[in-house]
């Protein structure tokens, strides 16, 4: 912990194509060893595969992976008299994108498909759907916060 005050958030500048903070939140996430043009190509190839494939917009599907990835819970280790107990806690808002982007990039970077491109776009629309790697982490982690429900008067 910082001993001094708050880190200022910055404003990010949306991004040039949709005019969006979250792409650019996504697309800075996506990004490897500062190669933030290459993150671009990616994500917007992604995107325009979603829009072959669903018929939909591509910013349509993305958002709807992103929303449906969200989740409202997760535990938290507290110790408590030597013993340590997963304590449910409400996610905060800015959180909940942030673990429901962490997760979709993760997850793509896992799968089979042959190029990154692919792999985002895949999961973009499994997520989209209800369904795949990143929607089954975000049922996981609400069951554990649900299963530890007994241990909320923890919360503080």
């Amino acid at each position: 912990m910082s001993r001094r005050s708050r880190a200022v958030k910055r404003e990010l500048t949306p991004d040039p194509k949709y005019n969006s903070a979250e792409v650019t939140k996504f697309i800075n996430n996506l990004m490897v060893d500062g190669k933030k043009s290459l993150a671009e190509k990616i994500f917007y190839g992604a995107l325009t595969l979603c829009e072959e494939r669903s018929g939909q917009p591509g910013l349509n599907v993305f958002t709807q992976a992103i929303t449906n990835a969200k989740p409202a819970l997760e535990v938290k280790s507290r110790r408590v008299g030597g013993a340590t107990y997963q304590v449910p806690i409400e996610v905060r808002p800015e959180r909940r994108g942030a673990l429901a982007s962490r997760w979709l990039i993760s997850f793509a970077r896992n799968r089979s498909e042959k190029t990154m491109t692919e792999r985002l776009a895949f999961e973009f629309l499994a997520a989209a759907k209800g369904e795949g790697a990143t929607i089954k982490k975000k049922d996981d982690t609400h069951r554990m916060a649900e299963a530890n429900k007994a241990f909320a008067h923890y919360r503080w």
